[in-house]
């Protein structure tokens, strides 16, 4: 964990930059230990624990920039290490725009660091860990004939972070995390091996599922048997709240600043423009307790807070950090996000599902790629056929094609289903009219 010597090291450490010629400086220190357990069908296949440490630090030397990192943390070493980086910086060209935050923008609370920490985590037993892996295996090992292979995995860790800065910030952060994951492999008639997987992870012991994982991940593996693909046309496609995450991704890219000052975001000049459906109503709360990606604070200190993405389908703000406002000559707002939330509507998946008179549902992305540019995208895809409100056939080796601005201006409706054990908080989709290619 962070100590008072961490806190200590990090001051003295920007006091001596500065001595050495530095304008300003920030230092994160971070310190933390992980460990998996992996079985595959009745033997342990892998088991790692490690523990790390890093300093990381920003140097602002006669108008240029450098951004260095060592797990090297002895003060002796750090002297020779940052007079070195100094050094090293001043060969670079030099870059106006990069500045430490305005201070009026630093989160000044004073909310427990620990607040994402489970105290569990410290007595824990490595024995306890080894049978989640194993028993997500056992719950589905030779349970059906066409089981190919079986793995489980557990995994867990904890994190503590400190950062301080020349303009007067200082905050810290401390967090643990636990996960069990199990995926399926099947044989079937052809030459296809069917699989699936199922995971859950919390930031909190008690929240953790640790049984039913190894089933759901059978379950799902099953649903594939006989896929094939179906005749290319326009459909209505819903997409699982698994996998919502690779259309939304795109979108969230191109709302970073790095992008929009490198005219790489096919989301630029469009502020205060309708961009979507206007069923979409997108926002970050960073501040939900207890929850995966909360923060009060940004990688540069800045004070988090909730915010309107877009709001029924009109684009409310971007992501920019202090170097990309000052490249845009824009306002900085934050470096990202924290925890998407959607405004969500009144239907399950099920729901979703039952008011489709034919349509297909994706359960699963397979490559692909999308143009940050243009929003042009192709993604291999794989799911269900549904018709009269019913899975009728599961389907696979199929393409999705569009625009991105084209495909969330078809969004047509939200679920309920929200996953809320990650900071991307999405429910299933339904898009209307999505150009599906097959045979």
């Amino acid at each position: 964990m962070i100590t008072k010597k961490h806190k200590d090291l990090a001051q003295d450490m920007l006091g001596f930059a500065k001595q050495n010629g530095c304008s300003a400086s920030r230092i994160s220190i971070g310190c933390g230990t992980d460990s998996s357990f992996e079985y595959r069908d009745t033997k342990l296949e892998q088991l790692q624990q490690s523990s790390q440490n890093q300093l990381s630090i920003s140097l602002f030397v006669d108008g240029r920039f450098g951004s260095y990192s060592t797990n090297r943390i002895e003060e002796n070493e750090l002297k020779k290490f940052i007079k070195n980086a100094i050094d090293a910086t001043r060969y670079l060209a030099e870059d106006p725009h990069r500045t430490l935050p305005n201070p009026d923008l630093y989160y000044k609370g004073n909310d427990a660091p620990d607040a994402c920490y489970d105290k569990q985590f410290e007595q824990l037993q490595p024995d306890e860990k080894l049978q989640l892996a194993k028993a997500a295996v056992e719950e589905v090992y030779q349970t059906d004939p066409r089981i190919v292979s079986v793995s489980g995995s557990y995994g867990d860790g904890d994190w503590f972070s400190y950062l301080v800065d020349s303009n007067g910030f200082e905050g810290e952060k401390a967090q643990t995390a636990f996960n069990i994951y199990a995926s399926v492999s099947l044989k079937s008639d052809g030459d296809a091996r069917p699989e699936s997987w199922w995971y859950d992870e919390s930031l909190f012991w008690d929240k953790l599922q640790k049984e039913g994982i190894g089933k759901k991940a059978l379950e799902r593996a099953l649903r594939k048997l006989g896929q094939e693909k179906i005749k290319s046309g326009v459909y209505p496609m819903i997409v699982d709240n698994m996998n919502v995450s690779k259309l939304l991704s795109p979108v969230i890219s191109a709302l970073n600043g790095n992008a929009l000052a490198q005219k790489n975001s096919f989301l630029i000049d469009k502020l205060g423009q309708k961009i979507a459906s206007g069923k979409w109503t997108l926002s970050d709360e960073p501040h939900l307790p207890q929850a995966g990606g909360s923060r009060w604070f940004d990688n540069e200190g800045v004070a988090t807070r909730p915010r309107t993405i877009i709001e029924n389908g009109v684009l409310q703000t971007y992501f920019i950090d202090t170097y990309n406002a000052n490249r845009l000559k824009m306002q900085p707002t934050i470096s990202g996000a924290s925890i998407l939330t959607f405004k969500q509507g009144d239907k399950d998946l099920e729901g979703l599902i039952a008011q489709l008179k034919k349509g297909i549902l994706v359960t699963s992305f397979n490559g692909g790629n999308s143009n940050s540019s243009t929003g042009d995208f192709s993604f291999g895809v794989e799911g269900f056929l549904i018709e009269n409100g019913k899975l009728v056939k599961p389907v696979s080796e199929m393409n999705i094609t569009g625009n991105m601005l084209t495909l969330w201006e078809r969004l047509a409706e939200i679920g309920n289903d929200a996953r809320l054990n990650t900071s991307w908080r999405t429910p299933s989709l339904l898009f209307d009219g999505v150009s599906f290619s097959g045979i």
